[in-house]
């Protein structure tokens, strides 16, 4: 990097903090803060939606994917997400969005009060928040290994200069800030992208290698099978089921999205966008991967470093910077958007059952909770990715593959189908079952049984029996031993009915508190 490539990285991030303060102005109470106020218009939370489920881990990890299996990194990773979201478009966004407008909740997770039990929320809502510091600590750790490379700054300050950035502008302005700085960072992801893509063709020209036949090279041998290695159709199966949760509201800050837009069909129609972007961007961004074998060797066992070094060899400075901007922004957009969705759990969902002062909180209050505890979040995930090399957490795409997509499922399940009516039956013992022995199955799968077996338990496995055991216990739970009562099946009916806002049908009666609920029926939702 020289100065101008400085310049244009220093630029980026003032430009991000302006947009926090100008947000700002729009945050005047937690709703706003957690969901835009329901204002969001359906294309901006679309490109939202879609940017958050982006990080530097797609050129550090899938990047070492794409080099080492070629065409597999997009058909077992961003292809799943694209066809979950569709179908989560009809599925679930409707759904969530409704939560909102109709159970005035501001948390994704608030909802789950009514629709189980305070414990059934509790546990879900301490396992996600700790899930997502260890997520986002490795994708600090992922745009810290980027800048390492092209700075030579350490770990740890990287780590550093990223999170105080992200702490700055989302803190300031919430949810509309991320959203903003979302839209402005996809504009450099498009001019970036294009560039790299555009190098690579030229690149790839000059040694009179055709588009066509480039996967006929030596170097790329395999590479245009679309299942190879680990990730065969077992993995891929998995990856839909678990991406079609996660990306739809599993893990929280996606379902955000689906609850700031206007009304429930505007919620779908920002899912359909968000699926079709993650459809065909991706092979735009991934195609300079797919072909770095043969522009250079990488100096990691695992290819993680190709692009970053394929970058520094074929784009003039200026436009360097502009795609070293182009990692910080999917890595701030991710990491903003979790810290809003974790603390608007905490502040609605834990905080209440711990504080009684909590439960008491008006706007200014709750709103000085919700940016203290995004901090604290920030915090916490940095302190995590300065570890995540180490024995515990092995490498970065071990953290996101393994931890992330193989505890998804047992936490994301039943907060998802519960606003299903399918799964009308399955109330807070299947719920509880289904994640506690789902979080067991991931521990005995990944650890003792892995250590028991020579060569250790095949990936696809790793993420997918927990899933499965999560799935198959919900539903078996829920027939064995319905819970279905009135309450219940009337949170059900208020997120199922058609039409948008607070009203609309006889369904839409009053939501009562759950029995036993005591000081916290005052935070239950309000019909």
């Amino acid at each position: 990097m020289n100065a101008l490539d400085w310049a244009v990285l220093i630029g980026y991030f003032g430009v991000m903090v302006a947009i926090g303060v100008w947000s700002h102005k729009r945050v005047g109470d937690v709703s706003d803060y957690f969901t835009a106020g329901g204002r969001m218009p359906w294309w901006l939370s679309g490109i939202s939606h879609h940017m958050s489920g982006y990080s530097a881990v797609m050129f550090t990890g899938y990047a070492g994917i794409a080099y080492t299996y070629g065409v597999t990194s997009f058909v077992t990773w961003s292809f799943p997400i694209a066809l979950g979201i569709a179908i989560g478009s009809k599925l679930f966004a409707p759904r969530i969005n409704r939560l909102r407008s109709r159970l005035h909740v501001a948390s994704p997770l608030e909802y789950l009060k009514n629709r189980y039990n305070l414990p059934t929320q509790q546990a879900l809502a301490w396992s996600g928040m700790l899930l997502k510091i260890v997520d986002v600590g490795a994708k600090w750790a992922a745009i810290a290994t980027l800048l390492s490379v092209f700075t030579g700054v350490s770990l740890d300050q990287g780590i550093l200069v990223t999170g105080v950035i992200t702490a700055i502008y989302c803190t300031i302005g919430g949810l509309w800030a991320d959203a903003l700085t979302e839209l402005g960072q996809f504009v450099i992801q498009l001019l970036a992208g294009l560039s790299m893509f555009v190098a690579v063709l030229l690149k790839l020209d000059d040694k009179d290698i055709g588009l066509l036949g480039a996967f006929d090279e030596p170097a790329l041998h395999g590479h245009g099978k679309p299942l190879v290695g680990p990730y065969g159709t077992v993995f891929l199966l998995a990856f839909l089921f678990i991406k079609l949760f996660e990306y739809n509201g599993g893990m929280l800050n996606q379902a955000q999205r689906y609850m700031a837009t206007g009304s429930a069909r505007q919620a779908e129609r920002s899912a359909r966008l968000s699926a079709v972007l993650w459809l065909v961007w991706p092979v735009v961004l991934f195609f300079p991967m797919w072909m770095s074998p043969l522009l250079v060797h990488a100096q990691k066992p695992d290819g993680s470093d190709s692009y970053a070094l394929m970058t520094e060899q074929l784009l003039p400075h200026g436009l360097l910077g502009l795609v070293i901007v182009g990692f910080f922004s999917h890595t701030m957009a991710m990491c903003s958007s979790d810290a809003n969705a974790i603390a608007a759990v905490f502040t609605r969902d834990v905080a209440p059952v711990l504080s009684r002062r909590a439960r008491a909180w008006g706007p200014r209050p709750g709103l000085v909770a919700a940016r203290v505890t995004t901090v604290v979040f920030l915090g916490l995930s940095m302190a995590v990715a300065t570890q995540v090399d180490s024995p515990a957490f092995k490498d970065i795409i071990t953290v996101v593959i393994k931890w992330v997509a193989g505890l998804m499922g047992p936490i994301a399940i039943p907060m998802m189908l519960g606003l299903l009516r399918p799964f009308r039956r399955s109330g807070p013992t299947a719920a509880l079952v289904s994640w506690g022995l789902g979080l067991l199955a991931f521990w005995l799968v990944n650890y003792p049984v892995s250590w028991s077996v020579d060569g250790g338990v095949p990936l696809q496995y790793q993420v997918s029996v927990p899933l499965a055991v999560s799935l198959v216990l919900y539903v078996v739970v829920g027939y064995l031993r319905p819970e279905d009562t009135p309450e219940r099946l009337a949170v059900i009916e208020r997120v199922n009915t058609d039409g948008d806002g607070p009203g609309g049908s006889p369904a839409a009666a009053a939501v009562p508190a759950p029995a036993g609920a005591g000081d916290d029926a005052a935070q239950a939702p309000r019909g």
